[in-house]
């Protein structure tokens, strides 16, 4: 678990964990309903401690925000409080001096993708759990991180997306399928797959 804090300037809550000695710092966006708590981020999140790097799980959106359909979308919005949160890490003693991963959810991984294509954000990777890209269609080809797209075997529509998504996005990138996982990756051993996949792709592309 984390220490409680405010991302500035709509203070944002958000939950920070940085291990002794972390070599890395990823920061989270969930996905449309979901919140920093979680529990597939929480465990995400904790895997990704055990290796050794930070992580900050924050709500993009305001409680009221939250409410309202529109923002859950709005993925230009989603980003740009992405990119607030990571010039906080940067300025946060505790992290400011750790190379910046992303992990997204859903609509919260077109969110980072979305951010990471800024010409000059820090992101050096990105991984997306059961992500939506399309929704970030228009800038993929401009996201420079190297990024992991994770889905499950039967998650048909959002399969279709990512390997769409691929095909726009630099190299570096690669798509994993877990077999037998749905959306939400509830069946056993996949959350853990995705934690595996992610760890490794965080030690192996975050600098240091």
């Amino acid at each position: 678990m984390g220490i409680p804090v405010m991302i500035p300037p709509l203070a944002l809550p958000g939950e920070l964990a940085v291990p002794e000695a972390a070599r890395g710092m990823v920061i989270f966006a969930h996905g449309s309903g979901s919140s920093r708590f979680s529990v597939r981020n929480q465990a995400v999140a904790a895997h990704l401690r055990a290796k050794g790097l930070g992580t900050l799980l924050i709500d993009l959106l305001t409680a009221a925000e939250d409410e309202q359909p529109d923002y859950r979308f709005d993925i230009e919005l989603l980003a740009s409080r992405l990119v607030q949160a990571t010039v906080w890490v940067q300025e946060y003693p505790l992290s400011r001096q750790l190379p910046i991963g992303y992990f997204g959810a859903s609509t919260g991984a077109a969110a980072a993708l979305r951010a990471a294509a800024e010409p000059d954000n820090p992101a050096y990777a990105v991984v997306s759990r059961g992500g939506r890209p399309e929704l970030a269609a228009s800038t993929l080809g401009l996201v420079r991180a190297p990024t992991l797209l994770v889905v499950g075997s039967q998650d048909g529509t959002v399969l279709g997306y990512n390997k769409r998504a691929l095909r726009q996005l630099n190299p570096q990138s690669r798509l994993q399928v877990i077999e037998g996982a749905t959306h939400l990756f509830e069946e056993p051993g996949a959350l853990e797959a995705v934690a595996r996949m992610a760890g490794g792709w965080f030690v192996d592309h975050l600098p240091g």
